[in-house]
């Protein structure tokens, strides 16, 4: 009589999965920025999925991406696996940072509703004042990115000037893909360190 194994025998592909995951992390409290790209190709398609869903928004869903993925390189030792999965996890900051998104959207537009019906006639010289503002932020966003090392303001500034894509960069300079997503969020970092919520106006 033949005997088939039984799913005790082996680890099955989740918790393979999981392991793999949990390795990941810890490499990150490591400051491997490998394991970051690594991480970031697991779940990438699965937060923006998740944010863009909740935002209606490819744009909006891209930045939270880079901003779950830099927390989670900033967080990576605050992870208890014993609460969560990898996974779980990620899905849950990008949870958090999209409803705070979508709350703060609505609460602007929100704002200028209220803008236009208490003042119509000044809504123009605000709205030009308001674009005066936006240049003068744009230019200390360029000047904090002559900090960067300049691998890293090669990848901004194609994303910045030309409107690239990180698939873009990779294919256009021949840096593998995972290095530009690595880049990138090491310069966001320190851009969003720099700027804060001027941030917003960058890409």
């Amino acid at each position: 009589m033949s005997t088939e194994p039984t799913a005790g025998n082996e680890p099955s592909d989740r918790s393979l999965q999981a392991s793999q995951d949990r390795d990941l992390v810890e490499r990150i409290v490591q400051r491997d920025t490998e394991a970051l790209a690594a991480l970031y190709d697991r779940f990438s398609p699965l937060l923006f999925a998740l944010a863009r869903r909740v935002l209606k928004d490819s744009q909006d869903a891209e930045e939270i991406l880079q901003e779950v993925f830099l927390q989670a390189w900033n967080q990576a030792s605050r992870y208890q696996d014993t609460r969560s999965s990898v996974s779980t996890w990620l899905v849950m900051l990008t949870r958090s940072r999209s409803i705070d998104r979508l709350r703060s959207r609505q609460s602007r537009e929100r704002t200028l509703a209220s803008l236009k019906e208490e003042k119509p006639k000044d809504y123009a010289s605000a709205e030009a004042a308001g674009n005066v503002f936006v240049g003068e932020r744009r230019k200390r966003i360029l000047s904090e990115m002559k900090e960067l090392p300049k691998e890293q303001r090669l990848v901004i500034e194609l994303a910045f000037y030309r409107g690239l894509s990180q698939s873009e960069i990779a294919n256009s300079t021949g840096i593998p893909l995972g290095t530009v997503k690595t880049r990138t969020l090491l310069a966001m970092k320190k851009l969003r360190k720099a700027l804060g919520s001027e941030m917003k106006d960058l890409l």
